[in-house]
């Protein structure tokens, strides 16, 4: 048996209702065993949709790897009802809730195995559910993209600038892919970070295997924001057409502008010493000062005590915003990104 057949009968092993080699538009799940009191002689089904016109350029879309970040989910929600095979030139395969105990549950990790799928990648076939998840995406969706586009928001704890948000490198041609990729989707904001910031992360995954990966940050805040959902309704059709899979007659390939480029760097966290309400001095998008109080937390119950501040330690725009008020030592308050010119990094 051929390489490509073999993969193709352990697909089929894995995945219900789809047979990635047909066209048209196929709506099926993945499969993650688990034998718990709920599981036991059932299946945890992970929701795939493939829409093909055959053969082609494809893309991934994977959103609901936080099951508390949602703009992502509903995105992937209508590119699966909307797209259609006719209007392609190729693939996209969308995975709308990809930890779906996590989707299910409102969290951000599984409740089963309290498994963070994005700190799971490459997972591990015969491993917990989330392990099992990253391993039938990194084993089995991944290989076949040319384009993967991971979508996240700050979920519960946090609320970002609308960004998209890139790891450097790996390469001189996947960096520039990247950055080709940014520009079309056209959010205001794109934030740059180390290379494999995160080793378990499918940004790290896409890397690795050489297949430039894009990630987004929509806000967030357990909620959705319209704003974001808007700017990507515009960007994602035009990201599709400029990767050749979306018709051009479907979408304008056009870039939507520049956009502001930041980097998150070591100095970008301000971090709580103290337990206590936690109350912003800035806002999201505004520009700070290294030294500049931006943060302080006020004491529960030392009722004559003043509130503990903190600066900023590098200056820049306030990227990332803690949402819950109550902290405790260690709690990251927000993160102050630098500008930079995108031109000098390789």
């Amino acid at each position: 048996m051929s390489a490509a057949a073999t993969r193709e009968a352990t697909a089929a092993a894995v995945f219900t209702g789809i047979d990635f080699s047909a066209t048209g538009k196929q709506l099926g799940y993945g499969h993650v065993v688990h034998s718990d009191n709920v599981h036991d002689g059932s299946i945890i089904p992970v929701p795939v949709a493939v829409i093909s016109s055959g053969p082609g350029p494809v893309a991934l879309v994977v959103a609901g790897t936080h099951g508390d970040e949602y703009e992502g989910q509903i995105l992937a929600h209508e590119l699966i009802r909307e797209l259609e095979p006719g209007q392609l030139n190729g693939t996209v395969i969308v995975v709308p809730a990809a930890n779906s105990p996590a989707v299910r549950a409102a969290a951000r990790v599984s409740p089963i195995d309290a498994g963070n799928l994005n700190r799971s990648y490459p997972g591990n076939p015969a491993g917990s559910p989330t392990d099992q998840v990253a391993a039938l995406i990194a084993g089995h969706l991944l290989p076949r993209a040319d384009f993967v586009i991971d979508l996240h928001s700050g979920g519960s704890n946090s609320t970002y600038l609308p960004s998209s948000f890139i790891y450097r490198g790996p390469d001189e041609s996947l960096w520039h892919q990247k950055l080709r990729a940014v520009r079309q989707l056209g959010l205001p904001y794109a934030m740059v970070v180390a290379p494999l910031m995160e080793p378990g992360s499918l940004s790290s995954a896409g890397d690795l295997a050489g297949i430039p990966t894009i990630s987004t940050e929509l806000c967030g805040g357990g909620t959705v924001d319209r704003s974001a959902l808007q700017a990507m309704r515009r960007g994602m059709p035009a990201l599709l057409a400029a990767l050749g899979i979306l018709g051009a007659s479907s979408a304008l390939a056009e870039p939507a502008g520049e956009p502001q480029w930041l980097e998150l760097v070591p100095e970008s966290p301000v971090t709580s010493t103290v337990a206590g309400l936690f109350e912003p001095l800035v806002g999201l998008g505004d520009t700070v000062s290294a030294g500049q109080d931006v943060a302080r937390v006020h004491f529960i119950d030392e009722l004559d005590r003043p509130p503990r501040s903190f600066a900023a330690r590098a200056s820049g725009v306030v990227a990332i915003l803690r949402r819950p008020t109550l902290v405790t030592a260690g709690s990251h308050l927000l993160y102050i990104a630098p500008p930079i010119d995108i031109s000098t990094i390789k």
